[in-house]
């Protein structure tokens, strides 16, 4: 494995962290290869260097290339794949093609993953992978999560969730493993950015995605730019306020040139999953 491990200094929590580390090892070293859905956040990136650490070549990470996915987190993905040392495959997905996905109903990642999981199985399957795994964790399951309903209907594997396993422990279990995006950012599709029942267009998600890329440009680590037609709402965190009002006139700009008439900034700040609120 090309990455090294760095110490965490509560030892027992480092005890009960490596721990559930040898837990997913084992538990993945019982299947005949497995093929990691792996979009190179947090849940999956750990996933991916733990199915390696039980399998070696046996394993595989598959990210899909989508209008969703932003142009960062795949060149992210890559680069994590690789200090992995884990075998990394990309493969082509357009999601606006799954029935029911571009209209945006509330169970719009259902249809999304659904189609991926139904792609990542025949893919496991010609390459000579026994499972598919993804790494859905135990803090996911309770709340509007209709990509997991997906995961159970297409067998995917899933480990985290089926020992427990929190979006907490991950990070730990990332930083014990010596990965360097175990604290970054959770992130979610670009499709999460338009309001539930509104038309999801492949022009749209790019309009959205270099809106965020000027906002991430700007030294901004968590952004949300939510679309509503015409009119750009920004969310961030509240100590990122100063910064964006401070760079109000170059994001006026550029979002006007990306055919935004109007911007706002949110006061509530960023949330993750805010349009949740009103299903």
């Amino acid at each position: 494995m090309k990455y090294q491990s760095s110490p965490v200094s509560d030892e027992n929590t480092d005890s009960s962290i490596h721990e559930r580390i040898e837990q997913v090892t084992e538990y993945l070293q019982k299947f005949g290869g497995v093929l990691v859905a792996f979009s190179g956040g947090v849940d999956s990136s750990v996933l991916a260097a733990l199915a390696y650490r039980a399998l070696g070549q046996k394993s595989i990470a598959v990210t899909a290339q989508s209008q969703t996915l932003p142009r960062r987190e795949l060149e992210s993905a890559t680069r994590t794949a690789r200090d992995i040392g884990i075998n990394h495959m990309v493969i082509p997905y357009n999601e606006l093609d799954e029935p029911g996905f571009a209209q945006n109903p509330v169970d719009r990642c259902y249809h999304c993953k659904t189609g991926l999981f139904r792609a990542l199985r025949a893919l496991a399957q010609d390459e000579g992978f026994e499972a598919v795994a993804d790494g859905t964790n135990a803090s996911e399951l309770t709340g509007h999560r209709p990509g997991h309903r997906a995961s159970l209907e297409q067998h995917i594997v899933t480990p985290f969730a089926d020992m427990g396993i929190t979006k907490d422990e991950i990070r730990q279990m990332g930083r014990s493993l010596g990965l360097n995006i175990w604290d970054k950012p959770q992130q979610a599709c670009l499709s999460s950015r338009f309001p539930y029942g509104n038309t999801i267009t492949a022009e749209e998600l790019k309009q959205v995605e270099q809106a965020e890329e000027f906002i991430c440009d700007l030294g901004v680590e968590q952004y949300r730019v939510r679309h509503h037609g015409d009119t750009a709402r920004i969310e961030v965190p509240e100590k990122y306020f100063s910064l964006i009002i401070s760079n109000k006139e170059n994001i006026i700009a550029r979002f006007k040139s990306l055919g935004y008439n109007y911007i706002t900034l949110d006061l509530e700040g960023f949330r993750s999953g805010s349009f949740d609120i009103f299903i």
